[in-house]
Protein backbone atom coordinates (compact mmCIF):
# COMPACT_ATOMS: atom_id res chain seq x y z
CA UNK A 1 0.00 0.00 0.00
CA UNK A 2 2.79 2.43 0.87
CA UNK A 3 4.38 1.92 -2.56
CA UNK A 4 1.20 2.86 -4.38
CA UNK A 5 0.47 5.74 -2.02
CA UNK A 6 3.87 7.31 -2.60
CA UNK A 7 3.47 7.06 -6.37
CA UNK A 8 0.03 8.62 -6.33
CA UNK A 9 1.16 11.49 -4.15
CA UNK A 10 4.09 12.11 -6.44
CA UNK A 11 2.21 12.07 -9.70
CA UNK A 12 -1.07 13.70 -8.71
CA UNK A 13 -0.02 15.76 -5.68
CA UNK A 14 -3.53 14.89 -4.46
CA UNK A 15 -4.26 18.59 -4.66
CA UNK A 16 -7.88 18.17 -5.67
CA UNK A 17 -10.13 16.20 -3.35
CA UNK A 18 -13.78 15.22 -2.98
CA UNK A 19 -16.34 18.00 -2.67
CA UNK A 20 -19.97 18.35 -1.71
CA UNK A 21 -22.19 18.17 -4.79
CA UNK A 22 -22.71 15.18 -7.02
CA UNK A 23 -24.37 13.62 -10.00
CA UNK A 24 -25.23 9.94 -10.20
CA UNK A 25 -24.24 9.66 -13.85
CA UNK A 26 -27.71 8.84 -15.14
CA UNK A 27 -28.49 12.56 -15.29
CA UNK A 28 -27.39 14.90 -18.05
CA UNK A 29 -26.47 17.35 -15.27
CA UNK A 30 -22.98 16.47 -14.05
CA UNK A 31 -23.69 18.12 -10.68
CA UNK A 32 -27.21 17.14 -9.65
CA UNK A 33 -27.97 18.66 -6.25
CA UNK A 34 -27.60 16.56 -3.13
CA UNK A 35 -30.91 14.96 -2.21
CA UNK A 36 -30.97 16.38 1.32
CA UNK A 37 -30.22 19.74 2.93
CA UNK A 38 -28.85 18.17 6.10
CA UNK A 39 -26.63 20.22 8.37
CA UNK A 40 -22.92 19.44 8.26
CA UNK A 41 -22.07 18.91 11.91
CA UNK A 42 -18.27 18.74 11.59
CA UNK A 43 -15.54 16.19 12.26
CA UNK A 44 -15.49 16.88 16.01
CA UNK A 45 -19.03 15.52 16.25
CA UNK A 46 -17.77 12.15 15.03
CA UNK A 47 -14.66 12.11 17.21
CA UNK A 48 -15.85 10.57 20.48
CA UNK A 49 -14.08 7.44 21.72
CA UNK A 50 -17.37 5.56 21.51
CA UNK A 51 -17.68 6.58 17.85
CA UNK A 52 -14.77 7.10 15.43
CA UNK A 53 -12.14 8.77 17.60
CA UNK A 54 -10.26 5.86 19.17
CA UNK A 55 -6.49 5.44 18.96
CA UNK A 56 -6.73 1.75 18.12
CA UNK A 57 -8.94 -0.26 15.77
CA UNK A 58 -10.66 -2.31 18.46
CA UNK A 59 -14.31 -1.58 17.79
CA UNK A 60 -16.76 -4.47 17.82
CA UNK A 61 -18.61 -3.49 14.63
CA UNK A 62 -16.47 -0.81 12.93
CA UNK A 63 -12.80 0.04 13.49
CA UNK A 64 -13.59 3.21 15.49
CA UNK A 65 -10.16 4.70 14.66
CA UNK A 66 -11.41 6.15 11.37
CA UNK A 67 -10.54 9.75 12.24
CA UNK A 68 -7.00 8.75 13.15
CA UNK A 69 -6.60 7.13 9.73
CA UNK A 70 -8.23 10.13 8.04
CA UNK A 71 -5.69 12.38 9.77
CA UNK A 72 -2.64 10.22 8.94
CA UNK A 73 0.07 12.80 8.20
CA UNK A 74 2.41 10.41 6.39
CA UNK A 75 0.37 8.70 3.69
CA UNK A 76 -2.33 9.17 1.07
CA UNK A 77 -4.86 7.94 3.64
CA UNK A 78 -4.69 11.35 5.28
CA UNK A 79 -4.72 13.42 2.08
CA UNK A 80 -8.32 14.57 2.46
CA UNK A 81 -7.67 15.94 5.96
CA UNK A 82 -4.65 17.87 4.62
CA UNK A 83 -6.56 19.43 1.74
CA UNK A 84 -7.30 22.75 3.46
CA UNK A 85 -3.80 23.07 4.92
CA UNK A 86 -2.42 22.80 1.38
CA UNK A 87 -3.98 26.21 0.71
CA UNK A 88 -1.70 27.85 3.28
CA UNK A 89 1.60 26.74 1.75
CA UNK A 90 3.81 28.99 -0.44
CA UNK A 91 2.95 27.18 -3.67
CA UNK A 92 -0.77 27.78 -3.19
CA UNK A 93 -0.17 31.46 -2.45
CA UNK A 94 1.90 31.80 -5.64
CA UNK A 95 -0.93 30.22 -7.63
CA UNK A 96 -3.44 32.58 -6.00
CA UNK A 97 -1.23 35.57 -6.77
CA UNK A 98 -1.03 34.54 -10.44
CA UNK A 99 -4.83 34.27 -10.56
CA UNK A 100 -5.42 37.46 -8.55
CA UNK A 101 -7.77 35.80 -6.05
CA UNK A 102 -6.11 36.90 -2.79
CA UNK A 103 -5.84 34.40 0.02
CA UNK A 104 -6.41 30.88 -1.33
CA UNK A 105 -7.60 29.72 2.10
CA UNK A 106 -10.65 31.95 1.73
CA UNK A 107 -11.16 31.89 -2.06
CA UNK A 108 -14.23 30.03 -3.32
CA UNK A 109 -12.21 28.93 -6.37
CA UNK A 110 -10.09 26.81 -4.01
CA UNK A 111 -12.47 25.95 -1.18
CA UNK A 112 -14.86 24.12 -3.49
CA UNK A 113 -12.49 21.15 -3.44
CA UNK A 114 -10.09 21.77 -0.58
CA UNK A 115 -12.81 21.92 2.07
CA UNK A 116 -16.34 20.80 2.87
CA UNK A 117 -17.65 23.92 1.17
CA UNK A 118 -21.33 24.06 2.14
CA UNK A 119 -23.31 27.29 2.60
CA UNK A 120 -23.11 28.87 6.09
CA UNK A 121 -26.78 28.06 6.72
CA UNK A 122 -25.93 24.34 6.58
CA UNK A 123 -22.96 24.50 8.97
CA UNK A 124 -23.40 23.21 12.51
CA UNK A 125 -21.68 24.76 15.55
CA UNK A 126 -18.71 22.34 15.36
CA UNK A 127 -18.21 22.70 11.60
CA UNK A 128 -14.81 24.02 10.47
CA UNK A 129 -13.56 24.71 6.95
CA UNK A 130 -10.09 23.91 8.23
CA UNK A 131 -11.14 20.26 8.58
CA UNK A 132 -10.54 20.06 4.83
CA UNK A 133 -12.33 17.32 2.97
CA UNK A 134 -14.07 15.96 6.02
CA UNK A 135 -16.35 13.04 6.86
CA UNK A 136 -19.45 14.76 5.48
CA UNK A 137 -17.73 15.88 2.28
CA UNK A 138 -18.03 12.27 1.16
CA UNK A 139 -20.69 10.77 3.42
CA UNK A 140 -23.15 13.66 3.19
CA UNK A 141 -24.47 16.02 5.86
CA UNK A 142 -25.33 14.05 9.00
CA UNK A 143 -27.37 16.57 10.97
CA UNK A 144 -30.99 17.59 10.71
CA UNK A 145 -32.52 16.35 13.93
CA UNK A 146 -34.95 13.52 13.36
CA UNK A 147 -34.41 13.64 9.59
CA UNK A 148 -30.60 13.30 9.56
CA UNK A 149 -28.56 10.10 9.65
CA UNK A 150 -26.26 11.05 12.54
CA UNK A 151 -28.30 9.28 15.21
CA UNK A 152 -29.83 6.60 13.03
CA UNK A 153 -26.53 5.22 11.73
CA UNK A 154 -25.59 3.72 15.08
CA UNK A 155 -29.09 2.75 16.21
CA UNK A 156 -29.66 -0.92 16.93
CA UNK A 157 -31.46 -2.64 14.08
CA UNK A 158 -31.04 0.23 11.64
CA UNK A 159 -30.05 -0.50 8.05
CA UNK A 160 -27.70 1.09 5.56
CA UNK A 161 -30.64 1.67 3.21
CA UNK A 162 -32.47 3.61 5.93
CA UNK A 163 -29.41 5.81 6.47
CA UNK A 164 -29.22 6.51 2.74
CA UNK A 165 -32.85 7.63 2.82
CA UNK A 166 -31.87 10.11 5.55
CA UNK A 167 -29.06 11.60 3.43
CA UNK A 168 -26.07 9.28 3.86
CA UNK A 169 -24.29 9.23 0.51
CA UNK A 170 -24.35 5.72 -1.06
CA UNK A 171 -20.61 5.26 -1.53
CA UNK A 172 -21.11 1.51 -1.90
CA UNK A 173 -22.72 2.25 -5.29
CA UNK A 174 -19.84 2.50 -7.81
CA UNK A 175 -21.59 5.01 -10.05
CA UNK A 176 -22.56 7.22 -7.14
CA UNK A 177 -19.05 7.05 -5.69
CA UNK A 178 -17.42 7.82 -9.03
CA UNK A 179 -19.68 10.79 -9.62
CA UNK A 180 -18.97 12.25 -6.18
CA UNK A 181 -15.19 11.79 -6.41
CA UNK A 182 -15.07 13.21 -9.94
CA UNK A 183 -16.55 16.50 -8.73
CA UNK A 184 -13.05 17.42 -7.59
CA UNK A 185 -10.82 14.80 -9.14
CA UNK A 186 -12.01 15.91 -12.59
CA UNK A 187 -14.51 18.74 -12.19
CA UNK A 188 -18.13 19.80 -11.94
CA UNK A 189 -20.25 22.89 -12.59
CA UNK A 190 -20.38 23.78 -8.89
CA UNK A 191 -18.45 26.80 -7.62
CA UNK A 192 -14.78 26.06 -7.11
CA UNK A 193 -14.91 22.61 -8.68
CA UNK A 194 -13.42 23.10 -12.12
CA UNK A 195 -9.64 23.38 -12.45
CA UNK A 196 -9.41 25.05 -15.85
CA UNK A 197 -6.32 25.63 -17.96
CA UNK A 198 -5.72 29.05 -16.41
CA UNK A 199 -5.50 27.51 -12.94
CA UNK A 200 -3.08 24.85 -14.13
CA UNK A 201 -1.03 27.46 -15.99
CA UNK A 202 -0.75 29.32 -12.68
CA UNK A 203 0.86 26.24 -11.15
CA UNK A 204 -1.89 23.87 -10.00
CA UNK A 205 -0.92 20.19 -10.44
CA UNK A 206 -2.62 18.25 -13.22
CA UNK A 207 -5.49 16.04 -12.11
CA UNK A 208 -5.25 12.28 -12.44
CA UNK A 209 -7.75 9.83 -11.02
CA UNK A 210 -8.63 6.17 -10.98
CA UNK A 211 -11.62 5.28 -8.81
CA UNK A 212 -10.62 1.92 -7.38
CA UNK A 213 -6.98 2.80 -6.74
CA UNK A 214 -7.80 6.08 -5.03
CA UNK A 215 -10.64 4.46 -3.06
CA UNK A 216 -8.21 1.84 -1.79
CA UNK A 217 -5.73 4.51 -0.74
CA UNK A 218 -8.44 6.39 1.16
CA UNK A 219 -10.16 3.38 2.74
CA UNK A 220 -10.85 3.83 6.45
CA UNK A 221 -12.91 0.69 7.03
CA UNK A 222 -12.46 -3.07 7.04
CA UNK A 223 -14.58 -5.20 4.74
CA UNK A 224 -15.35 -7.81 7.34
CA UNK A 225 -18.41 -10.01 7.69
CA UNK A 226 -20.50 -7.26 9.23
CA UNK A 227 -19.67 -4.89 6.40
CA UNK A 228 -20.55 -7.53 3.82
CA UNK A 229 -23.96 -8.07 5.44
CA UNK A 230 -24.76 -4.36 5.37
CA UNK A 231 -23.29 -3.33 2.03
CA UNK A 232 -21.88 -6.38 0.26
CA UNK A 233 -18.30 -7.00 -0.82
CA UNK A 234 -16.58 -4.54 -3.13
CA UNK A 235 -15.96 -5.88 -6.61
CA UNK A 236 -12.79 -3.94 -7.36
CA UNK A 237 -12.76 -4.73 -11.07
CA UNK A 238 -16.31 -3.42 -11.40
CA UNK A 239 -15.32 -0.32 -9.41
CA UNK A 240 -12.44 0.31 -11.83
CA UNK A 241 -14.55 -0.18 -14.97
CA UNK A 242 -17.50 1.90 -13.77
CA UNK A 243 -15.07 4.62 -12.72
CA UNK A 244 -13.58 4.76 -16.21
CA UNK A 245 -17.01 5.01 -17.84
CA UNK A 246 -18.25 7.67 -15.42
CA UNK A 247 -15.07 9.71 -15.85
CA UNK A 248 -15.48 9.86 -19.62
CA UNK A 249 -19.16 10.66 -19.29
CA UNK A 250 -18.33 13.53 -16.91
CA UNK A 251 -15.58 14.84 -19.18
CA UNK A 252 -17.87 14.97 -22.20
CA UNK A 253 -20.72 16.51 -20.20
CA UNK A 254 -18.53 19.38 -19.03
CA UNK A 255 -16.95 19.75 -22.48
CA UNK A 256 -20.43 20.35 -23.91
CA UNK A 257 -21.14 23.05 -21.34
CA UNK A 258 -20.72 26.34 -23.18
CA UNK A 259 -19.61 28.12 -20.02
CA UNK A 260 -16.81 25.60 -19.40
CA UNK A 261 -16.00 24.39 -22.90
CA UNK A 262 -14.46 27.63 -24.13
CA UNK A 263 -12.19 30.31 -22.70
CA UNK A 264 -12.49 33.50 -24.69
CA UNK A 265 -11.72 32.69 -28.33
CA UNK A 266 -10.01 29.41 -27.43
CA UNK A 267 -11.39 26.01 -26.52
CA UNK A 268 -10.89 25.17 -22.84
CA UNK A 269 -7.54 23.43 -23.08
CA UNK A 270 -8.11 21.55 -19.82
CA UNK A 271 -9.97 18.89 -21.84
CA UNK A 272 -7.03 18.28 -24.16
CA UNK A 273 -3.89 16.22 -23.77
CA UNK A 274 -1.24 18.47 -22.22
CA UNK A 275 1.58 16.94 -24.21
CA UNK A 276 -0.08 17.81 -27.52
CA UNK A 277 1.23 21.35 -27.01
CA UNK A 278 3.75 21.07 -24.21
CA UNK A 279 6.47 19.38 -26.22
CA UNK A 280 10.00 20.61 -26.74
CA UNK A 281 10.54 22.80 -29.78
CA UNK A 282 13.59 22.32 -32.01
CA UNK A 283 14.46 24.82 -34.75
CA UNK A 284 17.19 22.62 -36.19
CA UNK A 285 16.37 21.91 -39.87
CA UNK A 286 16.97 18.19 -39.27
CA UNK A 287 14.70 17.99 -36.22
CA UNK A 288 12.01 15.33 -36.20
CA UNK A 289 8.50 15.77 -34.73
CA UNK A 290 8.17 14.36 -31.23
CA UNK A 291 4.54 13.37 -31.66
CA UNK A 292 3.58 9.79 -32.46
CA UNK A 293 0.70 8.93 -34.75
CA UNK A 294 -2.21 7.44 -32.84
CA UNK A 295 -4.39 5.08 -34.92
CA UNK A 296 -7.52 5.92 -32.93
CA UNK A 297 -7.27 9.69 -33.36
CA UNK A 298 -8.12 10.66 -36.95
CA UNK A 299 -7.10 14.29 -36.47
CA UNK A 300 -4.99 16.49 -38.74
CA UNK A 301 -1.35 17.03 -37.88
CA UNK A 302 -0.94 19.96 -35.50
CA UNK A 303 -4.38 19.67 -33.86
CA UNK A 304 -4.56 19.19 -30.09
CA UNK A 305 -5.92 15.81 -29.07
CA UNK A 306 -8.68 15.28 -26.55
CA UNK A 307 -7.62 13.72 -23.25
CA UNK A 308 -8.61 10.15 -24.07
CA UNK A 309 -7.07 7.91 -21.41
CA UNK A 310 -10.52 6.83 -20.20
CA UNK A 311 -11.55 6.01 -23.78
CA UNK A 312 -8.55 3.69 -24.08
CA UNK A 313 -9.36 1.88 -20.84
CA UNK A 314 -13.04 1.62 -21.75
CA UNK A 315 -12.19 0.14 -25.12
CA UNK A 316 -10.19 -2.59 -23.36
CA UNK A 317 -12.95 -3.41 -20.87
CA UNK A 318 -15.72 -3.28 -23.48
CA UNK A 319 -14.01 -5.83 -25.73
CA UNK A 320 -14.18 -8.34 -22.88
CA UNK A 321 -17.34 -7.53 -20.92
CA UNK A 322 -19.63 -5.84 -23.45
CA UNK A 323 -18.48 -6.81 -26.96
CA UNK A 324 -21.91 -5.90 -28.32
CA UNK A 325 -21.24 -2.28 -27.30
CA UNK A 326 -17.51 -2.21 -28.06
CA UNK A 327 -17.82 -1.68 -31.81
CA UNK A 328 -20.13 1.28 -31.40
CA UNK A 329 -17.92 2.78 -28.68
CA UNK A 330 -14.81 2.55 -30.87
CA UNK A 331 -16.69 4.07 -33.80
CA UNK A 332 -18.03 6.93 -31.65
CA UNK A 333 -14.58 7.56 -30.16
CA UNK A 334 -12.97 7.93 -33.58
CA UNK A 335 -15.84 10.09 -34.82
CA UNK A 336 -15.48 12.40 -31.84
CA UNK A 337 -11.74 12.87 -32.36
CA UNK A 338 -12.35 13.59 -36.04
CA UNK A 339 -15.18 16.01 -35.34
CA UNK A 340 -12.91 18.22 -33.23
CA UNK A 341 -11.27 19.34 -36.48
CA UNK A 342 -14.65 20.22 -38.02
CA UNK A 343 -15.74 22.86 -35.52
CA UNK A 344 -17.60 23.13 -32.23
CA UNK A 345 -21.03 22.23 -33.62
CA UNK A 346 -19.80 18.94 -35.06
CA UNK A 347 -17.80 18.22 -31.91
CA UNK A 348 -20.86 18.77 -29.69
CA UNK A 349 -22.94 16.34 -31.74
CA UNK A 350 -20.20 13.72 -31.68
CA UNK A 351 -19.64 14.29 -27.95
CA UNK A 352 -23.31 13.54 -27.27
CA UNK A 353 -23.09 10.23 -29.11
CA UNK A 354 -19.86 9.24 -27.36
CA UNK A 355 -21.24 10.23 -23.98
CA UNK A 356 -24.26 8.02 -24.58
CA UNK A 357 -21.95 5.14 -25.51
CA UNK A 358 -19.95 5.66 -22.32
CA UNK A 359 -23.15 5.73 -20.27
CA UNK A 360 -24.32 2.45 -21.79
CA UNK A 361 -20.97 0.89 -20.99
CA UNK A 362 -21.20 2.19 -17.42
CA UNK A 363 -24.64 0.61 -17.04
CA UNK A 364 -23.37 -2.68 -18.47
CA UNK A 365 -20.35 -2.67 -16.16
CA UNK A 366 -22.49 -1.86 -13.11
CA UNK A 367 -24.40 -5.11 -13.54
CA UNK A 368 -21.50 -7.30 -14.71
CA UNK A 369 -19.90 -9.93 -12.48
CA UNK A 370 -16.28 -9.43 -13.68
CA UNK A 371 -15.25 -12.99 -12.99
CA UNK A 372 -11.73 -14.40 -12.91
CA UNK A 373 -11.60 -15.15 -16.64
CA UNK A 374 -12.84 -11.68 -17.58
CA UNK A 375 -10.33 -9.98 -15.27
CA UNK A 376 -7.42 -11.87 -16.84
CA UNK A 377 -8.78 -10.98 -20.29
CA UNK A 378 -9.05 -7.26 -19.47
CA UNK A 379 -5.45 -7.12 -18.23
CA UNK A 380 -4.33 -8.88 -21.38
CA UNK A 381 -6.35 -6.51 -23.56
CA UNK A 382 -4.93 -3.41 -21.84
CA UNK A 383 -1.44 -4.41 -22.98
CA UNK A 384 -2.32 -6.29 -26.16
CA UNK A 385 -1.48 -5.28 -29.71
CA UNK A 386 -5.09 -4.19 -30.15
CA UNK A 387 -4.79 -1.45 -27.52
CA UNK A 388 -1.07 -0.81 -27.04
CA UNK A 389 -0.60 1.40 -30.16
CA UNK A 390 -2.91 3.92 -28.49
CA UNK A 391 -0.40 4.48 -25.67
CA UNK A 392 1.34 7.33 -27.47
CA UNK A 393 0.98 9.87 -24.68
CA UNK A 394 1.73 10.17 -21.02
CA UNK A 395 -1.82 10.24 -19.60
CA UNK A 396 -2.94 7.05 -21.32
CA UNK A 397 0.13 5.23 -20.07
CA UNK A 398 -0.53 6.41 -16.52
CA UNK A 399 -4.05 4.97 -16.67
CA UNK A 400 -2.74 1.71 -18.11
CA UNK A 401 -0.27 1.06 -15.31
CA UNK A 402 -2.82 2.06 -12.67
CA UNK A 403 -5.31 -0.30 -14.32
CA UNK A 404 -2.86 -3.21 -14.31
CA UNK A 405 -1.96 -2.55 -10.68
CA UNK A 406 -5.60 -2.17 -9.65
CA UNK A 407 -6.77 -5.29 -11.47
CA UNK A 408 -3.91 -7.38 -10.12
CA UNK A 409 -4.68 -6.28 -6.57
CA UNK A 410 -8.37 -6.96 -7.18
CA UNK A 411 -7.59 -10.54 -8.11
CA UNK A 412 -5.58 -10.96 -4.92
CA UNK A 413 -8.18 -9.35 -2.64
CA UNK A 414 -11.03 -11.32 -4.24
CA UNK A 415 -9.17 -14.62 -3.94
CA UNK A 416 -8.62 -15.19 -7.66
CA UNK A 417 -4.84 -15.54 -7.22
CA UNK A 418 -2.59 -15.72 -4.17
CA UNK A 419 -0.43 -12.90 -2.86
CA UNK A 420 2.66 -15.09 -3.11
CA UNK A 421 2.07 -15.72 -6.82
CA UNK A 422 2.21 -12.02 -7.74
CA UNK A 423 5.30 -10.98 -5.78
CA UNK A 424 7.63 -11.11 -8.77
CA UNK A 425 5.14 -9.35 -11.04
CA UNK A 426 5.19 -6.24 -8.89
CA UNK A 427 8.77 -5.53 -9.96
CA UNK A 428 7.61 -5.06 -13.56
CA UNK A 429 4.66 -2.94 -12.44
CA UNK A 430 7.08 -0.78 -10.44
CA UNK A 431 9.23 -0.43 -13.57
CA UNK A 432 6.17 0.73 -15.51
CA UNK A 433 5.37 3.23 -12.76
CA UNK A 434 8.96 4.50 -12.91
CA UNK A 435 8.63 5.15 -16.65
CA UNK A 436 5.64 7.46 -16.06
CA UNK A 437 6.66 8.95 -12.72
CA UNK A 438 7.75 12.26 -14.25
CA UNK A 439 5.80 13.72 -17.20
CA UNK A 440 8.85 15.43 -18.69
CA UNK A 441 10.88 12.25 -18.47
CA UNK A 442 8.22 9.90 -19.84
CA UNK A 443 9.86 6.87 -21.44
CA UNK A 444 7.24 5.22 -23.66
CA UNK A 445 9.43 2.33 -24.85
CA UNK A 446 10.42 1.34 -21.32
CA UNK A 447 6.81 1.69 -20.23
CA UNK A 448 5.49 -0.60 -22.97
CA UNK A 449 8.16 -3.21 -22.28
CA UNK A 450 7.55 -3.23 -18.51
CA UNK A 451 3.78 -3.33 -18.92
CA UNK A 452 4.11 -6.14 -21.46
CA UNK A 453 6.26 -8.20 -19.09
CA UNK A 454 3.80 -7.69 -16.25
CA UNK A 455 0.84 -8.62 -18.43
CA UNK A 456 2.56 -11.75 -19.72
CA UNK A 457 3.43 -12.85 -16.17
CA UNK A 458 -0.14 -12.25 -15.01
CA UNK A 459 -1.41 -14.26 -17.97
CA UNK A 460 0.68 -17.22 -16.87
CA UNK A 461 -1.28 -17.30 -13.60
CA UNK A 462 -4.38 -18.47 -15.43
Amino acid sequence: MARRANWVIGIAALAATAGFSFGIGQSDDATAAQTTSNTHVGVATCGGTTCHGRQEADGAVVRQDEILRWQDPASATGAHSRAYAVLTNPRSQRIANELGIGNPASAAMCLGCHSDYVPPARRGPRFQLSDGVSCESCHGGAGGGDTGWLASHYAVGNSHAANVRRGLYPLDNPRARASLCLNCHFGSTAEGQFVNHRIMAAGHPRLVFELDLFSTLQQHHDEDGDYALRKGRTNHVRMWAVGQATALERSLTLFQNQRLGTEGMFPEFYFFDCHTCHRRIYDDPNARPTGITNPSRPIPNGFPSYQDENMIMLAAAARVVAPNLATRFDRDSRAFHGALADGRSAAMTAASRLRDSARQLGNAFASASFNRQQTFAIINTVSSDAIRPRFTDYEGSVQAVMATDTLLNAMVSQGMVSEASVTGIRADINAAYAAVREPNAYRPLEFRQALGRASAAIGRLR
